[in-house]
């Protein structure tokens, strides 16, 4: 495929871009454009045609896969002989019977290999050309999502509908209300997506509701989000445009459905599940990040940063490392890295001594939030936190609280223990720290973690009982401190003891 790029290489921009291009995809990018398609056999070659000729900066090679959903009309075989006569870069998959523009695009994304993924309808309504102008956001701005809109100042648009217009923005502000994003347009079919991010979200409309869907699982997971302006013609019904008002009541069903559940992860990418939807809890993960924040130093190294849960919390830093030992997790802490140049992603096991040489007394606070609890030596972990501190430097650790009310819970989450406030002194002190805080958080959750672990012998929380809980977080916030038994967890603050001449 030819690359665009500015002509002059002593150009300021050419280097920015080159520069910005290497750091995002230091291998080269290749981007995968899936086609969707149903019934267009007047339109399908000529849409491929002009999909193939598609050019934009950064962009070494161009994936085609043209998934046909059950086409009747003789679409079929004209994917498939266009296909046979481009096979080092176009892809035909063939579905038995039509099940909607979802399904199809879930297909296609399962045989992507591209490092960018983008959809286009099969109906000529969007420009290829304008692809190029998705692709700039994530080689400037380390972009992890593009959309194309259509209501932002395009360079053409093609007078239709009002009642689509208005339908369309009935849709967008209530995804938005519900999202707390400020997109322009949900329902645009350009959505280009970082190939781990899009493959790693579990999809299950497989109708037009896709938008709003893959809308709402971004939003959650806390995505770098850009819109672009682009150009727009439209169809009308006579012409075959097969869009209706079903499936605008099928979007608004499906806002409020991934409104309500967490379904953010798919299950091969995460593992725990269970882990997975504890994380999910936004409003209690900001609730421990205020708890912890002061006393957070500028140099930061963060013990088991998950998918950035957290983290997102207590950045910016001076520097701050947000480390993890599973894949998944470090592909998506790599994607928060854009924009941010204090930030750094490191792969650090904290029960392999090996794994902090190269952060010997690097940082002045040690963040290790539910990690200690589920390693296998705690001594050796905490000695491993010690060594990456300076002398006089903070490890700031959370754990679960309260043997006695071990449960299957615990054991879901990969518990080894739940800790008590003299057994983790103890462990500390061995270890070359001085306690110097201590402190129960979150005394509200003890009855509902002691029934469903230690009386209904669950090994997970219903998500209702999740959403319910985070969305009574501020409640609970406020009437924490006067509740008198000990809290569900243990926050503690540790200086590293300063060694005497």
């Amino acid at each position: 495929m030819t690359t665009t790029t500015p002509a002059s290489p002593e150009d300021p921009q050419s280097r920015s871009w080159e520069d910005a291009w290497h750091k995002s995809f230091p291998a080269g990018a290749a981007l995968t454009i899936i086609v969707p398609v149903f019934n267009e056999r007047h339109l399908i070659e000529e849409l491929l045609t002009q999909v193939l000729a598609v050019s934009a900066p950064g962009i070494d090679r161009l994936e085609i896969i043209v998934v046909d959903d059950g086409s009747t009309d003789g679409t079929t075989a004209i994917a498939r002989r266009f296909a046979a006569q481009h096979p080092d870069r176009v892809q035909f998959i063939a579905k038995a019977r039509n099940e909607g523009k979802g399904s199809a695009v879930r297909t296609g994304i399962d045989a992507a290999t591209g490092d960018l993924i983008v959809i286009q309808d099969a109906d000529l309504e969007y420009d290829p050309r304008d692809l190029a102008a998705l692709v700039r956001p994530f080689l400037e701005d380390g972009a992890d999502v593009v959309y194309g809109s259509r209501f932002a100042a395009g360079s053409r648009r093609r007078v239709l509908y009002f009642r689509h217009t208005i339908g369309n923005r009935i849709l967008t502000f209530l995804s938005n209300m519900f999202t707390d994003l400020n997109l322009t347009d949900v329902e645009t079919c350009y959505k280009m997506f970082r190939a781990s991010l899009l493959k790693s979200i579990p999809i299950r409309s497989n109708d037009f509701a896709i938008e709003v869907e893959i809308t709402a699982k971004i939003a959650k997971r806390g995505c770098q989000i850009f819109e672009v302006p682009i150009s727009y013609r439209g169809r009308t019904y006579r012409e075959g445009k097969k869009i209706n008002w079903r499936d605008g009541i099928k979007a608004l069903v499906t806002i409020g459905r991934f409104w309500l559940i967490d379904d953010l992860h798919r299950a091969d990418e995460v593992g725990r599940r269970a882990l997975n939807r504890l994380e999910r809890t936004l409003r209690f993960n900001r609730w421990l990040a205020d708890e912890v924040r002061p006393w957070v130093g500028d140099r930061v190294l963060e013990i088991g940063a998950g998918i950035g849960n957290i983290t997102q919390y207590l950045i910016p830093r001076v520097r701050y490392v947000a480390s993890d030992i599973n894949e998944s997790y470090l592909r998506y802490l790599q994607s928060m890295q854009a924009a941010k140049p204090y930030l750094r992603v490191d792969r650090v096991d904290l029960e392999v001594p090996s794994s902090f040489d190269s952060h010997e007394a690097a940082f002045d606070t040690v963040v290790c939030l539910n990690v200690l609890e589920r390693v296998e030596d705690p001594m050796v972990a905490l000695r491993n936190i010690a060594r990456a501190l300076e002398p006089g430097g903070r490890a700031v650790i959370y754990v679960p609280q309260g043997p006695g009310l071990y449960s299957p819970l615990d054991e879901g989450l990969g518990h080894r223990c739940r800790y008590d406030r003299l057994a983790l002194t103890q462990e500390l002190e061995a270890s070359g720290f001085t306690v110097e805080h201590l402190q129960d958080f979150n005394r509200v959750s003890v009855p509902s973690w002691w029934w469903n672990g230690r009386i209904t012998g669950h090994r997970d929380f219903r998500r209702w009982q999740l959403k319910l809980f985070d969305l009574l977080v501020p409640l609970f916030r406020l009437l924490d401190r006067f509740l008198p038994w000990p809290g569900l967890g243990l926050i503690v603050v540790a200086r590293k003891k300063v060694e005497s001449r």
